[in-house]
């Protein structure tokens, strides 16, 4: 059964926290398919009337920020032990390049690393800790943090419900051409700020290959 087909059977009060809480988890550090749950309950509320998509995209902001705020809390006290710890057990995401990638992507970018780290699946899922490993200022990491879960999920989740509400519409005056129009124009914003997310990490990573082979010489 597809995640909108399931999310169809359950109640509205529950499709609220289940959002909120795949998101949470997600942001907190636990790899869980938090955009494909949120993208799945808003097309649903573009075609569902018991779901509210304010009230939906509240709770998804919602969880996204406290999320990331419990990772934050965990970095700051876990420390380099809890990345060398993880290091061990994910290798493949928390090996020691991209650790070192996402300290310089900290250090250049820094509040923006969160905001953007948003619109990155891998990013979304470690800003949190990595931000309370490298001592982030919590006040600069808060901020970041609300405003790009607002505009992750917030902007998601208005995106997803128009698009859904106009596709509908189109559709039954124009069959597809309707919607291949309605997807086009709902999704270039949110490819916007992804393109600017990924040319950020990027950036860090070029950097890491020049500084690689200055430190061998």
């Amino acid at each position: 059964m597809h995640v909108q087909e399931w999310l169809d059977t359950v109640p509205a009060a529950a499709v609220y926290a289940l959002v909120g809480l795949v998101i949470g988890l997600e942001s907190l550090g636990i790899p869980l398919p938090g955009e494909i749950v949120l993208v799945s309950a808003a097309l649903l509320s573009s075609q569902h009337g018991g779901i509210n998509p304010v009230v939906l995209g509240a709770c998804a902001t919602a969880g996204a920020v406290i999320g990331d705020s419990i990772g934050y809390a965990i970095g700051r006290k876990g420390g380099r032990p809890l990345l060398a710890w993880l290091g061990g057990k994910f290798p493949r995401h928390f090996g020691e390049g991209h650790i070192a990638t996402a300290e310089r992507s900290f250090e250049k970018w820094g509040m923006w690393a969160v905001f953007f780290g948003r619109f990155v699946a891998l990013l979304r899922i470690f800003a949190g800790p990595l931000a309370g490993v490298l001592h982030m200022p919590y006040w600069k990491f808060l901020v970041a943090n609300v405003l790009g879960g607002i505009a992750w999920a917030g902007g998601t989740t208005a995106v997803i419900y128009y698009v859904g509400v106009v596709a509908e519409s189109w559709l039954k005056r124009f069959s597809y051409l309707g919607l291949v129009a309605a997807v086009l124009i709902g999704l270039t914003s949110m490819l916007i700020i992804k393109r600017k997310a990924n040319k950020m990490q990027s950036a860090s990573q070029e950097a890491e290959a020049e500084t690689v082979p200055a430190a061998a010489e």
